[in-house]
C-alpha cells in the first residue's frame, strides 16, 4: 500500500496569542502529513497547564469543546508517527508531568540513538517509565538534573543525549525550542500580526495561520519565548550541520520553505538534474502522486516532453484500511492509485517517484500503467538508491528489506519490469541544493551516519 520511508513527527508551539490552542490545532492540521498516528495539545494560562491527547488524525481529535478546555495564550502540539515506541495513547505527545520543580511539557521530533542505554541506567537509579518513548527519557533526565532553572535543566539533559531532535518544551509561562547540534530535523520560527511567536517543524503551518516566517532555529540553538520577548542561546558545542536530505526529497510539503527556497522549486531542480543524467525518448512525463509531482514538472520542463496527470490518488485511504482477502488481494495498489487510460494508452511514458524502498509498489505501479495501454514505461527516481536504514526519526525497514541494498540498479529495473530505470546521482542531488546547506545527512544512501547509532554515555549524573 505504501512503499515509502514513513514520516516522522511534527511539533508546533505558540506564545502570546489569546487563541493559542486554536492556532496550534490549525498548525497541527497543516503538519498532518508528518504523523497520523496520534496528536495532542498542551496549553497554559500561565498558572495551570491543560492537556488533550488523541489517537488518530487531527481532524478527528479536536472538537470545539476540546479546544475550549485548553485555555491560555501559550500552547505546544504534536503529531506522531511512531519510530520509537509502540502505537498507544500512553505514547502520544506532548508529554506533560508535574515534578518537584513544577509542570513541564515536551514535544519531540526525532530519535535518540542512545535512548536504550540511558533508559537502562535511569531504571537502575530508580526511575519509573510509563511509556516507551525516548521523549520520556529526556523528561527523566530533566527531572534528575541538579540545576535550578528549567532551561538549565533542559540543557543539562540534552547534553547527555545523542541523535536527532527538534524539541519544544513548555513551562507554565515559557516556550522553549531546541534543535540538535547537527540540525538533522527541521524547526522554524514565525511571527503573527499580533506579535505572538510560533515555532513549527515546517513553514506550511505558518501559511495557514497567517504567520510570517522569521528564520530557522539553527543547529544547536535554544530559543526562549516568555514575557521578556524572544531570546537566542547557543549552549551546545558546534557540530557540522547535517540536515536530512529526505526532508527535501519526500517528507516536507511542497509549500514549505527550507533555507529560503520552496520545497516545490527544490524538487523541480531534482527533475531537471534527472533529465540531464538520464534522458530517454518519451511522449509524456507523469508522476506518482504526490511527492513525485514537482520533480516530474521539472523533468518535463527540462526535456520539453509534456507533463500529464497519468495517475490519480485516493487521499482517503487511511492506515487502518482493512486488507482484502487473499482471493481479491490483487487489487493491491489500485485501492490507492488509478491510471487515466486516455492519457497513457499508446504512449511512451516517463513515470517519476521519489524513492524505491522494497520495490513491490513500484512493480505494481508499472503493471497498472502497462495495463492502461502504455507502450513503454521508464521510471525515474529523485533520490539515490536507499541502501541503509535511518536512526534519526524516520521509520525505515532493515537493510535486508531494502531492495537497493541487495540489488543493482539494473536488477531493480528488471524486478519492477521497467523499460529503463534511473536514479538521480548523489553528486547531482547535492549539487542541486549545495548553496542552501553545505552538508546533509545522506546516511540512507551511503551508510555514513553523522551520529553513531549507539554511543556509550559518560555522565556526572550517574
Amino acid at each position: 500500500m505504501n512503499d515509502h520511508f514513513h514520516d516522522e513527527c511534527a511539533v508546533f508551539g505558540i506564545y502570546g496569542s489569546k487563541e493559542a490552542s486554536q492556532f496550534t490545532y490549525l498548525g497541527l492540521y497543516a503538519l498532518q502529513h508528518r504523523g497520523q498516528e496520534s496528536t495532542g495539545i498542551v496549553s497554559s494560562d500561565f498558572k495551570k497547564m491543560y492537556s488533550h491527547l488523541h489517537m488518530g488524525l487531527v481532524s478527528d481529535a479536536y472538537k470545539p469543546k476540546d479546544l475550549e478546555k485548553l485555555p491560555g495564550s501559550l500552547a505546544i502540539g504534536h503529531n506522531r508517527y511512531s519510530t520509537a515506541g509502540e502505537s498507544h495513547i500512553k505514547n502520544a505527545q506532548p508529554f506533560l508531568v508535574d515534578y518537584h520543580s513544577g509542570s513541564l511539557a515536551l514535544a519531540h521530533n526525532g530519535n535518540l540513538t542512545n535512548a536504550d542505554s540511558l533508559r537502562k541506567m535511569l531504571e537502575q537509579k530508580g526511575s519509573l517509565f510509563r511509556s516507551s518513548m525516548d521523549t520520556e527519557v529526556i523528561m527523566h533526565l530533566i527531572a534528575r538534573s541538579t540545576f535550578v532553572n528549567p532551561e538549565d535543566k533542559i540543557i543539562d539533559a540534552l547534553k547527555q543525549v545523542r541523535g536527532a531532535y527538534s524539541l519544544l518544551a513548555m513551562t507554565p509561562d515559557t516556550l522553549i525550542a531546541v534543535r540538535d547540534p547537527f540540525g538533522i530535523r527541521p524547526l522554524s520560527i514565525g511571527i503573527l500580526k499580533d506579535g505572538s511567536y510560533c515555532v513549527a517543524s515546517e513553514t506550511c503551518s505558518f501559511n495557514l495561520i497567517g504567520a510570517r516566517f522569521m528564520r530557522d532555529v539553527e543547529p544547536g540553538e535554544m530559543v526562549m519565548i516568555n514575557q521578556d520577548g524572544i531570546s537566542f542561546h547557543r549552549p551546545f558545542s558546534p557540530e557540522v550541520s547535517h540536515f536530512c536530505i529526505f526532508e527535501m526529497i519526500y517528507f516536507a510539503r511542497p509549500d514549505s520553505m527550507f533555507y529560503g527556497r520552496s520545497v516545490h522549486n527544490i524538487r523541480k531542480g531534482f527533475g531537471r538534474a534527472l533529465w540531464e543524467e538520464a534522458p530517454v525518448e518519451a511522449d509524456l512525463v507523469m508522476a506518482v502522486p504526490d511527492s513525485g509531482i514537482s520533480v516530474a514538472m521539472g523533468l518535463a520542463e527540462a526535456s520539453g516532453i509534456p507533463y500529464e496527470l497519468g495517475l490519480t490518488r485516493n487521499h482517503y485511504v487511511g492506515r487502518t484500511f482493512i486488507e482484502p482477502k487473499q482471493s481479491i488481494r490483487d487489487f493491491g495498489v489500485k485501492i490507492k492509485l488509478n491510471p487515466i487510460e486516455d492519457v497513457i494508452k499508446g504512449k511512451r511514458v516517463i513515470v517519476v517517484d521519489d524513492s524505491i524502498v522494497r520495490g513491490t509498489t513500484s512493480k505494481k505501479i508499472i503493471k497498472l500503467i502497462r495495463e492502461a495501454g502504455a507502450k513503454e514505461v521508464h521510471m525515474r527516481i529523485s533520490s539515490p538508491p536507499t541502501k541503509h536504514p535511518c536512526f534519526y526519526g524516520i521509520d525505515t525497514p532493515k537493510e535486508d528489506k531494502l531492495i537497493a541494498h541487495n540489488m543493482s540498479v539494473e536488477e531493480i529495473g528488471s524486478f519492477i519490469e521497467a523499460d529503463s530505470l534511473a536514479y538521480i546521482s548523489t553528486r547531482k542531488l547535492l549539487a542541486s541544493v549545495h548553496e542552501l546547506c553545505p552538508t546533509y545527512c545522506k546516511a540512507c544512501f551511503d551508510g555514513h551516519y553523522p551520529v553513531s547509532k549507539e554511543q556509550p554515555l559518560v555522565s556526572e549524573l550517574f
